[in-house]
């Protein structure tokens, strides 16, 4: 497999500061790669809901960010990991409306949407890691 990628850049988020640094880096990467004004947007809201839940629901965790070029193609790659309570049902977590807390029910399903791969793993107990990726068009 062809594969590259940049020097990965790794975010603390333990506050609301941090997840505003994430919406920042996310965007700079965005710049970098080029990305239309939409495909920034779809991305920098996709992390903002991911850093926000790795915040409330994992009590904090990390975000690696960088730039892959994968098979001709280029593009940004996040990693959300948390060593927080899990998720027990990811298929109800995933369904639209549905909330764990006091929000809208749109942050992993709404993020799953916006970008092109989007990759869940949790362990009850033992936190949760969610990747995703946004090719350039």
């Amino acid at each position: 497999m062809n594969s590259a990628s940049s020097a990965a850049q790794t975010l603390e988020i333990t506050s609301n500061a941090g997840v505003v640094q994430a919406r920042q880096l996310v965007r700079a990467l965005t710049l970098e790669c080029r990305f239309s004004l939409v495909e920034q947007t779809k991305l920098i809201t996709a992390a903002s809901e991911l850093a926000r839940n790795t915040l409330i629901h994992g009590g904090g965790g990390t975000m690696i960010a960088n730039l892959v070029d994968e098979r001709g193609r280029r593009g940004v790659r996040l990693v959300f990991h948390d060593r927080g309570p899990g998720i027990p049902d990811v298929d109800l977590a995933l369904t639209d409306g549905w909330t764990s807390g006091a929000g809208m029910g749109l942050g992993l399903s709404g993020s799953k949407r916006l970008v092109d791969d989007f990759v869940l793993e949790t362990v009850p107990g033992q936190g949760t890691t969610v990747t995703i990726t946004k090719w350039k068009r």
